[in-house]
This record gives structure tokens, C-alpha cells and sequence, in this order.
């Protein structure tokens, strides 16, 4: 009863009695030595764990950046593929302009220097092209370069061929990050 009292009366009087108060000279849970080394292990999980999410955010970032240029250079080099591989004599030279407009270097070069041919060549025999079907995949890619291999089915018909049968085609190419936009920059077939 005379512990009830004593209670009471310090409960009145503002004094705790509370013997898990956080007051350091009550003996409390942050008493001492062991509360500041508490606090210590405390700031430094804090710090840890904020330093690990830090990482693990900007890997994912990388991630998804690098994806998301692999993606933007397999887009390009499938485009690239159909616009070569699609042809319509009634307008091959913007066909031809939009093969150019894809590439860079010399691989440019080579194709602005050719148009010509290829425009009359077209033309002359009446050729189209159709594409039926494509298919790409990187084969690598890093920072503003990459390797991408497609694979496109076309099928090609003109007046002397009466029976159009579908061709196939695979191309090797290099692209390069140009301006923000991914060009060709060397183009080969693949036996």
C-alpha cells in the first residue's frame, strides 16, 4: 500500500516512477553507454540501408537504360531490313531515300552512290516486294554501338516472274547511336 502511495504521489507531483523512463539518469533503456552504442548501431543500419537501396536503384536504372537502348537498336536495324527488303518499282526512289535516311558512313555512301541502279533496275522490270515476316535480335550492345542480326521473308514478284515465291534474307548489322537516333553503319548477309 505504501508503494500504491508513493506512486501517487509522484505521479502528482510530475515525477516518474517508470522504470523504463528514457531519462538516462533513471536507468532507463538509453541509460548510459549501452544507449549511445544503441544509437550508433541504429544510425549506422539507417545509413546501410540507405546506401544499399541508393545501389540497387541506380543498378536497376542501368538496367533498364541499357534495355531500353538494345530495344531502340533492334527497332532500327528491323526498319532499316524492311525498307531495304521492300520494294515497289511505282516508288522505289522514296523506298531507296528511306534506306539512306537509315544508315550512316560509309554504308550510306555505298547505297546514295547505287540508288540510281537500283531505282532503274526496279523500275526496268517492274519488281515489288512485299514483306511477309520479321524477325531481330541483338546480338550485342553498349553505350552507342550495337550488333543486331534480322531476319526478314519477302515475297518478290514482277511481270517475267509469274509465280512470286517468298525470299529469305539475313543481315548482319552494326549501328551506331547518332544524334540520339540509331543508323546503320555497316551492313552484311548471313549465309
Amino acid at each position: 500500500m505504501e508503494v500504491a502511495v508513493a506512486r501517487a504521489a509522484g505521479a502528482v507531483k510530475g515525477a516518474s516512477t517508470d522504470p523504463a523512463s528514457t531519462d538516462p539518469a533513471s536507468g532507463g533503456p538509453l541509460a548510459g553507454r549501452a544507449g549511445r552504442l544503441a544509437a550508433v548501431v541504429l544510425a549506422i543500419a539507417v545509413i546501410a540501408l540507405a546506401v544499399t537501396a541508393s545501389w540497387l536503384g541506380l543498378s536497376v536504372w542501368r538496367e533498364r537504360a541499357a534495355a531500353d537502348r538494345a530495344a531502340g537498336a533492334e527497332q532500327a536495324a528491323r526498319q532499316t531490313a524492311v525498307n531495304m527488303v521492300s520494294i515497289d518499282y511505282r516508288n522505289v526512289r522514296q523506298g531507296v531515300d528511306r534506306v539512306i535516311s537509315g544508315m550512316t558512313g560509309d554504308i550510306k555512301d555505298q547505297w546514295a552512290t547505287q540508288a540510281k541502279t537500283i531505282v532503274d533496275t526496279a523500275t526496268k522490270n517492274q519488281s515489288t516486294s512485299t514483306v511477309q515476316a520479321v524477325r531481330a535480335g541483338v546480338v550485342s550492345a553498349d553505350g552507342d554501338s550495337a550488333e543486331v542480326i534480322v531476319a526478314v521473308t519477302a515475297v518478290t514478284s514482277s511481270p517475267k516472274v509469274k509465280q512470286a515465291a517468298p525470299r529469305y534474307y539475313r543481315f548482319s548489322m552494326d549501328l551506331e547511336r547518332v544524334d540520339g537516333r540509331w543508323l546503320v553503319s555497316r551492313l552484311g548477309l548471313v549465309p
